[in-house]
C-alpha cells in the first residue's frame, strides 16, 4: 500500500524555513515536505552557510558542517551508506599512493573531507587541494584525482561517464570507508539554527524520512529519467545504496570521521556537533 505524505505535509508549520538538495539521494527525506511548499533548495556546501546567517531554520547540512559549526543534529533522518554509495566517486589519473594534486566537487564538503582522510590515512598524502566549479566535468581538469558527488557522479553502465583522459581507478568513498572502518557512514544530517524550537521538528522529519522510504518505487519511477537512470536503476540506488537512519551506529562513525578530520585540520579538534535531546532512541544493529 503506498503511504501518502500529505498529512504530514498539513502538520508542518508554514513558517518553517527548511533547506535541502536537490540532489536525488535527498528525494526519500523530502518526499513528505515538498508539496507544503516550504523547501528551499541549494548546494550542500551552502546549506550550512544559510544556516548560520538565520536564512534557514531547518537544513539537511553536510556531516562536516555539523561538526565545524557545533550545530544541533535535530532528526534521527540523515543520508548515509553502510557500502558503495555510488554517488560519491573519487576518480585517479595516477595511482592512489602517488596523488600530489586533488579536484574537489565545489558542491561537496564531506565528500571532500572524507576523500582528504582516505588518503592521508590509507597513503600518508596531503595532495594539493584544486576546485573544480559546479558544472565542470572530469576533463576540465589535470589533477591527479578528481572528486565527483551527487547525480553526476552515478555511473550506471560500469564505465567511466563524460571522460576525456585516462583514470586508472575509481573508488566509491562510501564502499572504502565501510571496509576500512567497518562502520557506516553519515554525508548528511538535519540541523536546527539556534532558537528554533526542535520539540516538534524531529518528529516531522521521521515521519517525511518514512513516508519517502515507503514510496521509494513511486519516487524512482518519478526521478529516473530525468537523472538518466532507468526506473530498477533508480530503485536500487534509494533502496540499497543509501541509508536513512541517523541511530547509534551512525553516531560511532561520525564521531570517528570527526577525529581524523580533526588531526587534518578540517575541523577544530574541540568542535563538536550537538545532539538534541529531541532525537528518538533508535536501536542499535549491526548494520
Amino acid at each position: 500500500m503506498i503511504h501518502r505524505p500529505f498529512q504530514i505535509e498539513r502538520r508542518l508549520a508554514p513558517a518553517l524555513r527548511i533547506g535541502a538538495v536537490q540532489y536525488l539521494n535527498t528525494k526519500p527525506l523530502v518526499h513528505g515536505l515538498t508539496a507544503a511548499g516550504d523547501v528551499v533548495y541549494d548546494l550542500p556546501s551552502r546549506l550550512a552557510d544559510r544556516l548560520a546567517a538565520g536564512l534557514l531554520d531547518v537544513a539537511l547540512i553536510p556531516s562536516v558542517e555539523a561538526i565545524r559549526g557545533g550545530h544541533r543534529i535535530v532528526s534521527d533522518a540523515c543520508i548515509g551508506c553502510r557500502g558503495p554509495v555510488m554517488s560519491v566517486k573519487l576518480f585517479f589519473r595516477t595511482a592512489p599512493g602517488r596523488v600530489a594534486t586533488l579536484a574537489i566537487d565545489e558542491g561537496s564538503r564531506t565528500s571532500a573531507a572524507l576523500a582528504r582522510v582516505l588518503l592521508a590515512e590509507r597513503h600518508g598524502l596531503r595532495p594539493r587541494i584544486e576546485t573544480l566549479p559546479i558544472g565542470a566535468g572530469l576533463a576540465d581538469t589535470h589533477a591527479d584525482a578528481v572528486l565527483l558527488i551527487g547525480d553526476r557522479a552515478i555511473d550506471t553502465r560500469g564505465g567511466l561517464p563524460r571522460i576525456a583522459g585516462s583514470f586508472q581507478v575509481v573508488w566509491d568513498l562510501g564502499d572504502e570507508w565501510c571496509r576500512w572502518t567497518g562502520l557506516p557512514f553519515v554525508f548528511a544530517v538535519w540541523a536546527a539554527r539556534d532558537g528554533v524550537d526542535v520539540r516538534v521538528i524531529a518528529d516531522r522529519l521521521s515521519a517525511a524520512r518514512d513516508a519517502g522510504q515507503a514510496n521509494l518505487a513511486a519516487i524512482a519511477a518519478a526521478e529516473a529519467a530525468s537523472h538518466g537512470l532507468t526506473v530498477p536503476q533508480c530503485l536500487g540506488y534509494l533502496r540499497d545504496n543509501l541509508h536513512y537512519e541517523f541511530g547509534d551506529r551512525e553516531r560511532e562513525a561520525l564521531e570517528l570521521f570527526r577525529g581524523h578530520a580533526a588531526a587534518l585540520g578540517l575541523v577544530p579538534s574541540a568542535a563538536r556537533p550537538r545532539l538534541s535531546p529531541s532525537i528518538p532512541l533508535l536501536r542499535s544493529d549491526a548494520g
